[in-house]
């Protein structure tokens, strides 16, 4: 009898040992916050003294509490008939902080962009390095709308760089129903 109960003792305690050392499973994680937006923007050229108007998108990956990657899109065409524009693709890290509702943030980008010279129709492509800094506020968990103000230095212009400054104002969904890092 005493084998018997060694023996079922014996396999509690190997065949127990999982259920000793289980863990919850979460059930809600995920990689980080990704918010994908539309933007109308204002831009001032800084080749010719005009403003430019045009729209942006973008999308936001936070993979850290305070720390993501951004990915935007501009077109920016002039005011006056003259059928010039500036397109721009860049990409960089963003920095960020959540007070409440607002999410202030900082960011550096590089990228390419393309300028489409006066009445010529030539368009010629540029390295760009783009400086901003911004604000989302949030409006329930999905709706964002942002302002924000880039600097962008053109390289390679005959007569050196140019530099654009963009302000812009959007509206981007945020995925996911409650907010990682937000």
């Amino acid at each position: 009898m005493s084998l018997l109960i060694g023996r079922l003792a014996l396999s509690f305690l190997l065949g127990g040992t999982s259920a000793l050392f289980a863990q919850a499973v979460p059930t809600a994680s995920r990689a980080g916050d990704l918010q994908i937006g539309a933007d109308y923007s204002m831009a001032k050229p800084d080749y010719v003294p005009q403003t430019f108007q045009g729209f942006a998108a973008y999308a936001d990956f936070d993979f850290m509490p305070h720390l993501g990657i951004e990915a935007e899109f501009h077109q920016v065409d002039s005011t006056t008939g003259d059928q010039s524009y500036q397109r721009t693709f860049d990409g960089g890290a963003r920095y960020f902080r959540t007070y409440g509702v607002l999410v202030p943030y900082v960011k550096a980008m590089a990228g390419h962009g393309d300028f489409r010279y006066p009445y010529s129709g030539a368009v010629v492509g540029y390295t760009i390095y783009t400086g901003g800094v911004g604000a989302d506020v949030k409006f329930g968990a999905f709706l964002r709308v942002r302002g924000e103000y880039e600097y962008q230095k053109w390289t390679g212009f005959t007569n050196g760089s140019v530099t654009p400054q963009v302000v812009t104002v959007g509206v981007a969904y945020h995925f996911a129903g409650k907010p990682r890092f937000r």
